[in-house]
């Protein structure tokens, strides 16, 4: 899966004049072969308020699913037709487990966990399926999911990839 996905960053010049710091393919931009999902890291940061100071990159190496206690995660994650058997999940699980996140003791997807966080979520294209514990909603290009803290996973259970853009902000945990 070829994900291409192009990015701006501003900033500001010695004079304090609004400048672009950077134009193209964000430094982690591909497919994650450990989950089979395409993903482009677009910006993170680990404290609020944030810093506009410095042109550094912001996108450290390797890049955990969730942020710091006080940080943001800004990603589009492009979500493959799921097509015969579903990844084995056990290694889903220990994989979202060693990224950070929590998974549940028996998961009804081998994708469902759950981060310390509120998730932004907009579908950009194609279709997918959001499982939470005994529900699901179908999502479509346009549609937008504010995850609080929940156990959860995205399955495309249709014919053509889906895109979804994700801002991912720290939040105290829930239940």
């Amino acid at each position: 899966m070829a994900l291409n996905v192009r990015r701006v960053v501003t900033g500001h010049n010695l004079a304090g004049q609004a400048v672009v710091l950077s134009d193209g393919t964000p430094p982690q931009c591909g497919e994650d072969p450990d989950v089979g999902v395409g993903i482009a890291e677009l910006w993170v940061t680990d404290v609020f308020p944030v810093s506009n100071e410095g042109s550094e990159e912001a996108v450290p190496d390797p890049l955990p699913i969730a942020p710091g206690e006080r940080g943001t995660v800004f990603r589009i994650v492009e979500f493959p037709p799921e097509q015969g058997e579903l990844p084995n999940t056990e290694a889903v699980q220990a994989y979202l487990r060693e990224h950070g996140t929590v998974t549940p003791e028996t998961a009804r997807h081998p994708g469902m966990h759950k981060t310390r966080t509120v998730d932004y979520a907009i579908v950009l294209s194609g279709m997918v399926d959001l499982l939470l514990d005994q529900q699901e909603v179908t999502l479509r290009a346009g549609d937008t999911v504010v995850q609080r803290g929940t156990f959860h996973a995205w399955a495309n259970r249709y014919a053509e990839p889906c895109r979804v853009a994700f801002v991912l902000v720290a939040a105290e945990s829930a239940a």
